[in-house]
Order: C-alpha cells, then sequence, then structure tokens
C-alpha cells in the first residue's frame, strides 16, 4: 500500500500554539491548488504501490471548495491506481462544515473528517486563538453525520494553563456523548516561533507542570478505554475498526508521496524528501521546471533501524524483537537485559510473545526509552 499526503498551508487565522506553516493571506490559494496538482503528476512515479490512503492536511484544509477538492483528486486518480477502499481524509475546523460545505466533501469522495475540536471550553478557545466556538463544534459534528459521514476524528488538546482536570474530563465526557469513531488526544507544547512561545519568553504563560500533564493524558487513556475506545498508539484512540489507515502508514513505514509546500515524502526504502517550506518558492519551481525540495535525505541502514524502534513503540503492537533481529542482527532483549527489566519494573515497557510494548506509563517516556534501544552510529 501507499499513500498521499496533501498539504494546504492556508488557515483564516493563526492559532496561538501552532507552528505548522501555513499563510493567513489567501489570495493565492487557487494558485496553490493548481501547483500542488501539477507536482502531483510530476511526481506520479514516486508511488508504484495502489493508494490505500489520502489525507489533506495542513493548515485549514477544509477551506477548499468542492471544485478545489475535485480537482485534486481528479489529478490523483488520473496519475496514481487508487484502491476502491481508500480512505480519503480532510482536517477540518468546525467552522468551516456548514450543512452545503459537508454534503459538497461527503459528495467529493472523502469517507473521513479528521475535526479540530481541541477543548469545549469557550474562554480557552478564544485564549489559544481559535475562531470556533463550542456551538459550532455541536453543528459541524451534526452537519457531518447529516451528510452521511460514518468515521469521524475529534481532536482534543490536554495540558492547558489554567484548565484543571475537572474541566478535562467534562472535555472527555463530550466527547463520549458526540460519540466519534476515533479521538486524537495532543498535549500543548509551546513553540519558540509562536504567540504562546512569545508569552512564555516575557513570563505570561507558565506551561503545565509534567506531573499534572501525566495525570491528564493517563486519566484520558482511562476513560476513553472504558468507552470502548482502543489506544492503539501514543496519542489514537479508535473504535474497533475506526483505527487511522493514513497514521498507521507513517509508523509502519509505508511509502508515501508528500505534496505542497513543507510536505515530507518517504520512498519506503531509504530517501526522505522535504519540500520547501515557502508558499513563494513553492509556487515559482511549480511554475517553471524546477523541483519544490528544500532537502533529500539518504538514510543509511542503522538510521532506518533506529525509526523502525522509535515508531513501532509508539503504537500498541509494539517492537516485533525477532523480526527487529532478523533485520538487524542486534537481540535488544538482550543487549538492553538489564535496562529492560528495570523499565518493566518501573511499569513502563512488556516484553510478550516477542513483542516490546509500552505500558500507559511508557508513553510519556516513549522518545526516551527509544533512544536508549537506539543502534550505535
Amino acid at each position: 500500500m501507499a499513500g498521499i499526503y496533501i498539504h494546504i498551508p492556508f488557515c483564516r487565522q493563526a492559532c496561538h500554539y501552532c507552528d505548522f506553516h501555513f499563510s493567513t493571506n489567501l489570495t493565492r490559494m487557487e494558485e496553490m491548488v493548481q501547483a500542488i496538482g501539477k507536482e502531483i503528476v510530476d511526481r506520479k512515479e514516486y508511488l508504484k504501490e495502489p493508494i490505500e490512503t489520502i489525507y489533506f492536511g495542513g493548515g485549514t484544509p477544509s477551506l477548499l471548495t468542492f471544485d478545489q477538492i475535485m480537482f485534486i483528486l481528479d489529478i490523483i486518480d488520473g496519475s496514481h491506481s487508487i484502491s476502491s477502499e481508500a480512505e480519503i481524509t480532510v482536517e477540518a475546523n468546525p467552522e468551516d462544515l456548514s450543512k452545503e460545505k459537508t454534503s459538497q466533501f461527503f459528495k467529493a469522495g472523502i469517507n473521513r473528517l479528521s475535526i479540530g475540536i481541541q477543548t469545549f471550553d469557550e474562554a480557552k478557545l478564544k485564549w489559544m486563538n481559535r475562531i470556533h466556538d463550542t456551538n459550532e463544534s455541536f453543528t459541524a459534528i451534526k452537519n457531518a453525520r447529516n451528510a452521511g459521514f460514518q468515521n469521524i476524528s475529534l481532536d482534543l488538546i490536554y495540558a492547558i494553563p489554567d484548565h484543571s482536570r475537572e474541566k478535562w474530563q467534562s472535555d472527555l465526557e463530550q466527547i463520549i456523548k458526540l460519540n466519534p469513531e476515533h479521538v486524537s488526544l495532543y498535549g500543548l507544547t509551546i513553540e519558540d516561533k509562536t504567540v504562546f512561545g512569545k508569552w512564555e519568553h516575557e513570563n505570561k504563560l507558565i506551561q503545565v507542570p509534567e506531573d499534572e500533564a501525566a495525570a491528564q493524558y493517563l486519566l484520558a487513556i482511562d476513560f476513553l478505554t472504558e468507552n470502548d475506545y482502543l489506544q492503539y498508539e501514543v496519542s489514537n484512540f479508535g473504535k474497533q475498526g475506526f483505527y487511522s489507515k493514513h497514521n498507521n502508514a507513517y509508523w509502519s513505514g509505508v511509502p508515501y508521496l508528500g505534496v505542497g509546500p513543507g510536505a515530507h515524502s518517504f520512498d519506503g526504502e531509504h530517501t526522505r524528501r522535504f519540500n520547501v517550506s515557502n508558499n513563494a518558492k513553492y509556487l515559482k519551481a511549480l511554475q517553471g521546471d524546477g523541483i519544490p525540495f528544500s532537502e533529500n535525505e539518504v538514510l543509511s541502514t542503522k538510521q532506518r533501524l533506529n525509526e523502525m524502534i522509535l515508531t513501532q513503540l509508539r503504537t500498541k503492537k509494539g517492537l516485533n524483537l525477532k523480526v527487529f533481529e532478523q533485520s538487524s542482527g542486534h537481540a535488544l532483549a538482550k543487549v538492553h537485559q538489564h535496562f529492560l527489566e528495570e523499565t518493566a519494573h518501573q511499569n513502563l515497557v512488556e516484553i510478550s510473545n516477542d513483542f516490546l510494548r509500552l505500558k500507559p506509563l511508557g508513553f510519556l517516556v516513549a522518545d526516551e526509552i527509544a533512544l536508549r534501544l537506539f543502534l550505535p552510529e
């Protein structure tokens, strides 16, 4: 299988926490859509496998019109073999999901929506500079259901300053009432080149203590699990049969084509390509015969193996130690026996049927555990 990621680098306004590549100047959006179409055609030989997932991310892809969505999907259909069971996702903000827009998306062939709810606390939505309010969240989900969507994912943010554990519990309870098929949880991180980063530097914002952030995360795991959501990755929970195929492909090392400014591609073997994170430079490259890459990275065998450790440990399935040993010649369970026994005693990991898996507490320090297991360069 293979996947295509389309980065739509536009937003109506900037959320105070976001450091993704986007612009709030929408005047060149149609020009960008045309350029993305050209990149898809120009790179049609990049993927040989049938396309199982198409993912519109951003930015705010729900800004796209029906015609723009159809243009991109038609270009993909004309240049690639798309599976009849392909998962086609659009990330959306609630304020965009009118009755008309949701019906158009469904008509276009979109079969999964990932909606950025973030919180149901009105004051915190304004504090984060989100455009939508809680009523718009409810209306968006209702409109999506009425349009025919049967695969909806909702995003929530935890570890928000001055957002108590009780309010976090309330957010989770509201999610259960809305009954989405999938839930993604993200801890609020403060990035330097954001409004929140500036506020933190000016001592106007104090991050939630790590122990409280951990408590909120563990509370969510327990609560969602009790309500029939299976945690299949560090940040993701789905009802049976509703795991994100696209995200699972990333963690499984499946090849994917990333188009649009700031998008990444991976050939499934050793090469990554990074598109330039600049709208003007991207458009200029596509208007001529240039290529919009800012970097081409060739991974060594050890880097690929270390990525296997990092990505597979993020999943509930875990790292297949036997397969890893066959691929690398390294028996991690033997080489790191003391470390793994220590972390198992701390209730961070477990080994069962040749799989090394993180436990809920281990998900909190997934990257640190992976780093200890990495093969030395």
